[in-house]
């Protein structure tokens, strides 16, 4: 019973010393990418583009409501016979139906730009992260943007050896 006892201190002796030797670091994801030019082109050019989706899905909605008057207009004089005014009708629900479309798709196509333009820098950030955390022996890297860190070390923070790592990879 002794030596099992001797056997579990021991044990949890080399635990405790293996846990301090472990060296911890962290970096605020949010102040990185907001710093980096890649970011700051991709969210320009995202923006240019969401743009140019909804000033074409404005006219599209704009051409129908135009239409759509002009119906009314036609149908209050009596321009139109209740058959053609039908047909029109029908005609006008296929645009907003199109029109509902489009906006689905240029939600998708939102997207799909958003990650074609940051997935490429994220792969970047996440690279020179664990360079420095390689280069530094870091065992754990936590991300501090969130707060959700109690207490941390200012002395910890590999932020700058990440800016570092990315700006010398250029």
């Amino acid at each position: 019973m002794s030596k099992q006892i001797s056997l579990l201190i021991a044990l949890l002796f080399c635990v405790a010393v293996s846990a301090s030797a472990q060296k911890f670091g962290y970096l605020n994801s949010t102040s990185l990418l907001a710093e980096l030019p890649e970011v700051k082109e991709a969210d320009n050019l995202l923006k240019a583009f969401q743009t140019q989706l909804q000033n074409q899905g404005q006219k599209m909605v704009k051409d129908l409501q135009d239409r759509a008057a002009d119906l009314q207009r036609r149908k209050e004089k009596g321009l139109i016979s209740p058959k053609e005014e039908e047909e029109m009708s029908k005609k006008l629900q296929e645009e907003e139906n199109k029109i509902r479309e489009f906006e689905q798709k240029m939600y998708d196509d939102i997207a799909k730009r958003r990650e074609s333009l940051y997935s490429p820098i994220l792969q970047k950030v996440d690279g020179a992260m664990k360079a420095v955390a390689t280069e530094n022996n870091f065992v754990y890297v936590f991300d501090n943007s969130q707060n959700i860190l109690l207490y941390v070390d200012p002395s910890l923070d590999v932020t700058a050896l990440v800016k570092a790592k990315m700006a010398a990879s250029k």
